[in-house]
């Protein structure tokens, strides 16, 4: 490996997660959740599948057969890691997620999900402004008019490119409507 050149530019991330952060769970704590979860999603499908027919009719499987048993399939294989968890419980003590990962984690997380609900009513595009804005500005650090002027000009490029030249139908908000679109 040839050493660095002075030309290398090297980018600290000031907000990077400490190494001695607090841990919020384990591995093991996490397997088992998910574990439990997807064996719940098994029961409840292989319920819903089992209402509908899982069993064979004289012209063939009815509508729930292999679903039904796609999740028995799941279900034995959620028990399975279940059990391995809990006998594999020494080696099973390192973290999954620090508190300062967390919150990074969150920082992406939670404006995604307000975007998804916003998009309900504001419509694809005043949500994507929002988001890009956003993001730039609480997570990039960028002054407040370059996000706008990157939002805006995203968000327009994005109407004209699907509403305007290919005629896609995109959820719109009451910002939209005014276009007559």
């Amino acid at each position: 490996m040839p050493p660095p050149s002075d030309n290398e530019i090297v980018v600290e991330d000031p907000d990077a997660p400490e190494d001695n952060s607090p841990a919020v769970t384990s591995n093991r704590t996490v397997e088992i959740v998910v574990y439990v979860l997807l064996l719940a999603l098994a029961a409840i499908l292989g319920y819903d599948n089992y209402k509908s027919g899982m069993g064979w009719a004289s012209d063939g499987p009815q509508s729930g057969y292999l679903p039904f048993h796609l999740c028995l399939i799941l279900a034995g294989a959620s028990l399975w890691g279940l059990g391995t968890t809990f006998v594999k419980r020494a080696s099973m003590t390192r973290t999954f997620v620090t508190r300062d990962q967390l919150r990074r984690v969150l920082q992406v997380f939670v404006p995604t999900a307000l975007f998804c609900v916003l998009m309900q009513w504001l419509g694809l595009y005043v949500a994507s402004l929002l988001l890009i804005a956003g993001f730039m500005r609480f997570i990039g650090r960028i002054a407040w008019w370059k996000c706008i002027v990157t939002s805006v000009v995203f968000a327009a490029a994005m109407f004209v490119t699907f509403d305007v030249a290919f005629d896609v139908i995109m959820p719109k908000g009451p910002i939209e409507a005014m276009f007559g679109k």
